[in-house]
């Protein structure tokens, strides 16, 4: 008797084993986490949701950067340094998008050398949004480009409130050709709390946002997305011909959709209230917080 129960606990011993066995295989694929290619392999910075101080105390800054307010911005990854002329040349050759003009010489940028790690120029605000979108990325809002530069002390430069130099930020210069931006990231001196890098200086960067210089007055205080419409976008972190006063994490310039100079180009972002909102869409509920 003592055998005959034994040997039944054991098969069915045997079959829960089979059966959780089975269960774990069938449901590991659904569970697993997808391995995605990156089509812009660059590191990204994660900056953590929550509030920071957006803008510039009146009498401080210029007007359109008035009043100064607390903002919540969701978690966010960026991209730490600006795209590059190699990684955009990338982007062109894969997509067929137009090359941008070739500010070093008379040839088409793709045969410029030495320029591989420089911050492309020379690209709209449609140029800067395609590329994000190909990377399944995002141009990032004014807000989480300003919070990614100081981070949450309020902070006038990325580095501190410290005057800059040319340790820290590449500006206030006269164009010399391939000699006048600096290799992206090549400044550590610049860091923003989070280490990213060139936030101030070297290229401006377009951003996703409407300008509106008085849109800070009745701005919402959480995830702002700039004004419904406009007539040109918002254009941060000066550039290499900027004076010291464009370069702080607070200045606000702008340019129309298909303005391109040789000191405006952008980085990307993934992550934040955008993507939650389309993830909820996709799935047909509301969405949630990020973990």
């Amino acid at each position: 008797m003592t055998q005959g129960l034994t040997r039944r606990r054991t098969r069915w011993t045997c079959m829960s084993l089979f059966v959780t066995a089975t269960c774990a295989v069938a449901l590991t694929p659904v569970l697993a986490a997808p391995t995605l290619k990156e089509l812009d392999p660059v590191p990204m910075v994660t900056v953590p949701g929550g509030p920071f101080l957006m803008g510039s105390e009146n009498p401080k800054g210029r007007a359109d950067e008035w009043p100064q307010r607390s903002v919540h911005v969701d978690t966010f990854a960026i991209d730490q340094v600006e795209v590059t002329n190699e990684r955009y040349m990338a982007f062109v050759a894969t997509t067929g998008h137009r090359s941008p003009p070739n500010p070093y010489g008379t040839g088409v940028l793709v045969s410029a050398k030495g320029i591989e790690q420089l911050p492309v120029v020379q690209v709209t605000w449609y140029d800067a949004k395609a590329y994000c979108a190909w990377a399944k990325k995002r141009l990032p809002t004014e807000a989480e480009w300003e919070k990614a530069a100081r981070g949450t002390d309020g902070r006038m430069f990325p580095w501190g409130n410290e005057h800059p130099s040319p340790i820290r930020a590449n500006f206030d210069r006269e164009w010399v050709d391939d000699k006048t931006l600096h290799p992206v990231g090549s400044l550590s001196g610049g860091d923003s709390p989070y280490g990213i890098k060139d936030m101030s200086g070297n290229a401006r960067e377009w951003v996703q946002d409407w300008y509106d210089p008085d849109y800070y007055a009745n701005a919402p205080d959480k995830n702002p997305q700039g004004p419904d419409k406009g007539i040109v976008r918002v254009i941060r972190g000066g550039s290499w011909h900027s004076p010291e006063s464009d370069i702080t994490a607070t200045a606000r310039g702008r340019g129309g959709f298909a303005l391109q100079t040789h000191g405006t180009g952008f980085r990307c972002v993934r992550g934040g209230r955008d993507s939650e909102m389309s993830h909820a869409q996709a799935c047909g509920s509301e969405a949630g917080p990020m973990q």
